[in-house]
């Protein structure tokens, strides 16, 4: 339980930093909280890595806990093979994707915690778990979608993704939901 409990401190700690970070950066601040990279990593951080790490050091983990590691993991999972196979491909801004603190959001916490979940923490989790899984990548979904494609004026957003490209929105929402869900299964069956 040692290394779990190392692991996860170490994602909390990067997590504090990247998005101090990120939050001086981005203007207006709060524009910070509207990507998918950092409120998976958040979620993972605190919702997953946090509890973990308290539990871990008591000796026991509750499946709850575990679950909430599980929909912790897979939301970075989603994040990282996003960028892999999506973002990275279509903008060509490898630089920009895996440098500074991007890296350790798209890349590095991602690996740390699909590590840590596989080989510290997992045990047997009913079927269900897996619609939890996939849960975070299905309310971000309808959060973007509703203010990239259905919302007008100064609360609209960029398709900062360019999942809209070209109106193709439904095309892009039904895929990552298949892919949060196809994660949220292998990671599950693992």
């Amino acid at each position: 339980m040692i290394a779990s409990i190392i692991i996860n401190a170490a994602i909390i700690l990067i997590n504090i930093v990247c998005s101090i970070r990120g939050y001086m950066l981005v203007k207006p601040p709060i524009k910070h909280f509207r990507y998918f990279t950092t409120l998976s990593n958040l979620l993972c951080a605190v919702s997953g890595c946090f509890v973990i790490a308290l539990w871990a050091a008591k000796g026991a983990l509750p499946l709850w806990t575990v679950i909430l590691k599980y929909a912790g993991t897979c939301s970075v999972t989603v994040t990282m093979l996003t960028v892999l196979f999506f973002l990275g491909p279509v903008s060509h801004e490898w630089k920009l994707l895996l440098s500074r603190e991007q890296l350790f959001l798209h890349a590095i916490c991602p690996v740390m915690a699909i590590v840590s979940f596989l080989v510290f923490e997992k045990g047997p989790m009913p079927p269900w778990t897996i619609a939890i899984g996939v849960l975070p990548v299905i309310l971000y979904g309808a959060l973007y979608c509703k203010r990239v494609v259905f919302t007008e004026g100064d609360r609209k957003w960029e398709d900062f993704y360019g999942f809209n490209h070209n109106g193709k929105w439904a095309i892009s929402c039904g895929a990552m939901v298949i892919a949060g869900a196809l994660i949220a299964f292998a990671l599950w069956a693992i």
